[in-house]
């Protein structure tokens, strides 16, 4: 498996202009989004910045590791190591130098969901980076000597995968929790259905998932609306229009198990799972806050201050809203000694179940406003690529274009009302709990 982006060398000066790319753009001052149409009918939002002569494409394909078969889990993942692995009449080695010479960024990423690719180039390298962006969508390889070293190194990572307990822990609560719906499958596979995989498998999910219809395109940086458009027929105009994606299920939440793994280590690693909300739902945004109070915000939520900094049990204690395209949960963990395991777990239950009960209060309710408003900007619009995902998550989620202007309207219309019925709804059921550590003596 390779990382989202495949960074590659650059000179000096290249990467001090990829670092003159990293300035908030946010402060320069307002976002405005466009929305380019193509002549051939390719949408896309955009957000000219002429600040760095640079430009990032993000663009995210529906669809992923839920339309792969069960014998050959890992195959999106295959995939996205393999589109930048020789195109056209260039091959693996020839296809790499070319992104290096052109002091580019291009990567492609398989999630459950969606299927997703990133490039940043700079705008005098534009129209020599388009073409390799269009012709790793279009006319893929897969040379046999690419597949068996992706191939190779994902069996490698899963090999070692074996015996990481963050690992076991997210693959026993997804069994447990999703059982035979696809969201119960690691992405990357296992190493039988990894084995399994051909290269007409590849072909055929490639031919399959990109497609013009099931794609959204989010564009920052120093291109005009007319460039856009152009670029747009140009690198996708040679995908076929429709996907072939096969119907994914609800997801039936299998909530309120028990799972312990054994394993030889010094720490116990703790899962939580309760149902939550999909990021469509109207009480999407009160959940959000009841979370953040919780445990989604580090070093100010309440797990932290009960578990780390009253009674030093771990270093770390999380929760955080899962929300997928058919399913939402609310997801937690922390990391404790192995003889303090169930204090640990009595103690984190025993404060989900006084939220369950009380809920947040009116001022934590305000605190967490304030900082997710006033944070939102530092955290998602500081690079040309935080702001080109944005929009792509925009286009996803139907949040519409004015979106990033009306965010605060949204959080800040949230009442403690709301905010504690959503704690009470979705947190007073009896978790799935998953214990990865030692055997108890």
């Amino acid at each position: 498996m390779k990382n989202i982006y495949c960074l590659k060398k650059a000179s000096t000066m290249i990467a001090v202009v990829l670092a003159m790319f990293l300035l908030p753009l946010a402060t320069v001052g307002a976002v405005t989004i466009q929305t380019v149409t193509s002549k051939g009918g390719i949408k896309a939002l955009l957000v000219e910045d002429y600040t760095v002569p640079l430009i990032a494409v993000s663009m995210a394909f529906k669809g992923g590791a839920t339309q792969e078969a069960d014998d050959k889990q890992g195959l999106a993942n295959m995939l996205s190591s393999l589109l930048d692995e020789g195109a056209g009449d260039i091959n693996s080695e020839e296809f790499q130098l070319k992104i290096d010479d052109l002091g580019a960024e291009l990567g492609f990423s398989a999630g459950y969901d969606t299927f997703t690719a990133r490039l940043k180039t700079l705008r005098s390298s534009r129209s020599e980076a388009f073409d390799l962006l269009a012709l790793a969508l279009t006319k893929p390889r897969f040379d046999p000597e690419p597949i068996e070293r992706m191939r190779a190194s994902q069996l490698s990572i899963l090999q070692r995968s074996l015996k990481r307990p963050n690992t076991i822990a997210s693959q026993t609560w997804r069994k447990s929790v999703f059982a035979d719906h696809p969201y119960a499958r690691a992405v990357g596979g296992t190493i039988e259905t990894v084995k399994n995989i051909t290269r007409d498998d590849i072909v055929s999910l490639h031919k399959k998932l990109l497609a013009q219809d099931n794609l959204v395109i989010g564009v920052v940086g120093a291109i005009s609306a007319e460039e856009l458009g152009e670029m747009l027929d140009r690198v996708f105009g040679g995908l076929p229009e429709k996907a072939e994606l096969k119907d994914i299920p609800e997801a039936e939440l299998n909530i309120g198990e028990e799972k312990s793994v054994e394993l030889d280590l010094p720490q116990s690693m703790i899962r939580v799972i309760y149902k939550g909300v999909k990021r469509s739902n109207p009480d999407f945004y009160a959940s959000y806050l009841m979370n953040y109070i919780l445990g989604g915000g580090s070093f100010s939520s309440r797990l932290y201050t009960e578990i780390r900094e009253k009674r030093g049990l771990a270093y770390g204690v999380f929760t955080y809203l899962g929300t997928q395209d058919r399913a939402g949960f609310i997801g937690g963990g922390t990391a404790t000694r192995a003889d303090r395991a169930d204090e640990t777990i009595k103690i984190l239950l025993s404060e989900i179940e006084r939220m369950a009960k009380e809920g947040p209060s009116a001022e934590e309710l305000e605190k967490a406003k304030k900082y997710i408003i006033g944070s939102y900007a530092i955290q998602n619009l500081d690079t040309s690529g935080k702001i080109a995902s944005v929009l792509v998550a925009i286009q996803r989620e139907n949040l519409g274009i004015d979106y990033i202007d009306k965010r605060a309207e949204y959080i800040g219309n949230v009442t403690i009302d709301e905010a504690r019925r959503m704690a009470q709804k979705l947190l007073s059921d009896k978790p799935t709990i998953v214990v990865v550590g030692p055997k108890k003596s």
